[in-house]
């Protein structure tokens, strides 16, 4: 009889809440992590088929001198342009699902942590066993983006305006980490989450990753 498929939990939130060093911290334990963000890199690495359809669409000014994308000036103008935003993302979903699909199939385990910046905004949280939302205040959000990627407060805006509401994010939570304190805060929950997940995965069976 074949092992029931990992449990699938959906780790999201805003911009600059957390949600790279809680997925270290799962990582620590063994746990497989499935980072939407990272794979979104893959699929365009230089000489890769996706990388030209990106410049042939959005255009060539985009090319850095070695042949990568220049992600922060796209990253800006998605963030201000809805119909931009929307362009990219029929572009590089497809080739981020299917990369997520057998990252996830080679990777077993009791459960998996599939990291989804834009799960709210996807209407796709109905594909997981769980959503866990690490979450802190907008004041935080703004200081932290300022510091870690040195953006404008218009660029802050922008970002902030291009993510969905964090209420909206909340209302899709079955577990929240609270991000507004310290560093060292994040393990004890991260520890008591990865119990508890352990505890549901050897009580349940699921269908594979779709």
């Amino acid at each position: 009889m074949n092992p029931p498929a990992p449990l699938r939990i959906a780790l999201t939130g805003g911009i600059a809440c957390g949600k790279s060093t809680v997925a270290a911290l799962f990582a620590g334990f063994g746990v497989p992590v499935i980072d939407l963000d990272e794979i979104s890199r893959e699929v365009v690495a230089p000489g890769t088929a996706l990388l030209g359809r990106v410049f042939g669409h959005f255009g060539p000014a985009l090319r850095q001198a070695d042949g990568s994308l220049d992600r922060r000036s796209l990253r800006e103008r998605i963030f201000r342009d809805a119909l931009a935003r929307g362009e990219l993302e029929a572009l590089l979903h497809p080739a981020i699902l299917a990369r997520a699909a057998e990252l996830s199939a080679a990777a077993g385990g009791p459960y998996q942590l599939i990291v989804i910046p834009l799960l709210a905004e996807s209407d796709s949280a109905w594909q997981y066993d769980r959503v866990l939302v690490v979450d802190c205040a907008e004041a935080r959000q703004r200081a932290r983006l300022a510091q870690r990627d040195g953006s404008t407060a218009g660029m802050v805006d922008a970002a902030l305006a291009a993510q969905a509401p964090r209420a909206a994010r909340l209302a899709l939570a079955n577990e929240v980490i609270h991000n507004d304190g310290e560093p060292a805060e994040l393990a004890p929950q991260v520890r008591e989450l990865h119990r508890q997940y352990l505890q549901l995965a050897a009580t349940r069976t699921r269908a594979p990753f779709p």
